[in-house]
């Protein structure tokens, strides 16, 4: 797919991405209680697929072929649980603070590049992911936690929401890894068909005929998706990855109205605060990665 140069419209197709998966997560966060978590991943990953083989014949030369399967395989794992983490969450905890505990996955890319790349993360970065982790706590407080008057299951939201970050992070560090000998469009095909075909073993154990209402936003979800992945990618192919990383975090805004109009949810000012430190750490490491990618590029000493 060839790069399109242009700022603007990267910009509204982030955006744009953004905000259907926030309404993703809304429409997932309705139906939550009817359907088992695992089955809204199989009928995502599902409904997505025909978007996402879209996705891989624009982009050309469509490739299976490969021969680093249990890399792929584990890449697969870990987006999956970083899926099951985020819809579980979900039906556990209020939007705004879900979302809020979700972008934390920079923080936890700046960490796990250490041990699995070998990179060398200075006092800057460091300092970046500790910010973040007080937004975490700042949000963890504004629940009632430190205070012996957090609900078990909103500890146990928190927690996931956050460890979503961990492994959402190792996918993208398993990509990075991948990216080397694999083809993009290979990538692609072989998370799409791993993560229905994953999600589609648990469905035995998990399986709830869903109602005609129900299966309608099944289907929308997967839609939904689908569409914004396509969006996001578009994104991507019209500017620069470190030119729209600040786009993503209007999903927090998203949330916070979409949580007050449908589902009676008030954000404190915990999360405020907590959502403005994780932005803020994670927009800071992304600064630092464009300063590190632009002294490796020019030969200059970091």
């Amino acid at each position: 797919m060839p790069l399109r140069h242009d700022a603007r419209r990267g910009a509204l197709l982030m955006l744009a991405a953004t905000a259907l998966f926030t309404i993703m997560g809304a429409l997932i966060k309705l139906i939550g209680d009817r359907v088992h978590f695992f089955e809204i991943m199989f009928f995502r990953s599902l409904f997505a697929m025909p978007v996402v083989l879209a996705i891989v014949l624009r982009m050309g030369n469509p490739q299976l072929a490969t021969k680093r399967l249990p890399a792929h395989v584990l890449r697969a794992l870990t987006g999956a649980a970083a899926m099951a983490c985020s819809f579980y969450s979900l039906t556990l905890l209020p939007f705004a603070e879900q979302t809020a505990l979700t972008y934390t996955t920079p923080i936890f890319a700046t960490l796990l590049a250490i041990p699995f790349l070998g990179e060398k993360v200075g006092v800057h970065r460091f300092s970046a992911v500790g910010l973040g982790f007080v937004g975490v706590l700042v949000i963890a407080l504004g629940q009632g936690a430190f205070g012996g008057q957090v609900d078990p299951w909103i500890a146990i939201g928190m927690g996931l929401a956050t460890i979503h970050g961990l492994f959402s992070a190792s996918s993208t560090l398993l990509v990075r890894t991948l990216s080397g000998t694999e083809r993009s469009t290979t990538i692609v095909i072989w998370q799409s068909l791993l993560t229905t075909a994953l999600t589609a073993l648990a469905l035995p154990f998990v399986w709830t005929t869903p109602s005609w209402e129900t299966f309608l936003v099944l289907i929308a979800i997967g839609g939904v998706g689908g569409v914004a992945q396509v969006m996001l990618t578009e994104a991507y192919a019209s500017a620069q990855v470190s030119s729209l990383g600040a786009y993503s975090y209007t999903g927090i805004l998203w949330a916070v109205v979409i949580g007050w109009l449908f589902f009676g949810e008030q954000p404190g000012w915990p999360t405020f605060l907590g959502a403005g430190l994780i932005v803020l750490a994670a927009l800071y490491i992304l600064r630092r990665e464009m300063i590190r990618a632009a002294q490796k590029k020019s030969g200059a000493r970091p």
